[in-house]
């Protein structure tokens, strides 16, 4: 099943609850939640209590992504402000497998990332630990960047080891995804899209419903 999880970080914050009900009502299932702390990444965006004011207006999933150091702080307190999945990066961590642990007991399923010089081997000793991997297209930390087309090749192999382990692991890709590209995501063996600026922008509905379409 493919899912398409629009980042809330290119929508509109004067009027989010709108942007967001645009993207639900287009049928889309998914909704994507980027927390920086402003030292894993360059950037600080928002956390806990925007995640908290979403979660009791929407149904949607919510795929929550912490681009944060030692983010084994606060997975209580992400799990309990309505995240869906929490999803971490394996370079922010010195304590995966613990981290990964940490997610599993609140309930809530868990996702590992990877930044684009980390390699697709990277990810598999924790393959079985799992419900998704994250392959970041750019760098994290900024929306609106081009995709690194290299980084595609990560999401073949991934999605090989995936299926050579019998797995029902999601692949997620995160930036700088299109409608000129998405195809080739999803070619490469990603199953879980990730769009910001390409949907959070003129018509939103009109422009979710056009991913929807193409990853039908």
């Amino acid at each position: 099943m493919n899912y398409l999880s629009p980042s809330i970080l290119s929508a509109d914050f004067w009027k989010l609850g709108e942007d967001i009900k645009a993207v639900e009502g287009a049928g889309v299932p998914w909704l994507h939640v980027d927390v920086m702390d402003g030292l894993f990444v360059p950037s600080i965006s928002y956390g806990m209590p925007v995640l908290k004011a979403v979660r009791p207006h929407t149904h949607m999933f919510l795929d929550v992504h912490l681009m944060i150091e030692k983010p084994e702080r606060y997975v209580k307190e992400f799990a309990s402000c309505g995240a869906d999945l929490v999803n971490f990066h394996l370079e922010a961590t010195e304590d995966v497998k613990g981290c990964i642990e940490k997610i599993r007991a609140t309930g809530k399923k868990v996702g590992i990332t990877i930044k684009p010089a980390t390699p697709a081997e990277a990810v598999e000793p924790y393959l079985e630990l799992v419900d998704m991997v994250l392959v970041m297209t750019v760098e994290p930390g900024f929306g609106g960047q081009k995709l690194i087309p290299e980084c595609l090749d990560k999401v073949q192999v991934i999605r090989k080891m995936i299926t050579e382990k019998g797995l029902a692991v999601d692949l997620e890709v995160d930036g700088g995804i299109n409608l000129d590209n998405v195809q080739l995501a999803l070619e490469k063996g990603a199953n879980v899209i990730v769009a910001g600026s390409a949907v959070f922008k003129d018509d939103i509905a009109a422009n979710a419903k056009a991913f929807l379409t193409k990853m039908r």
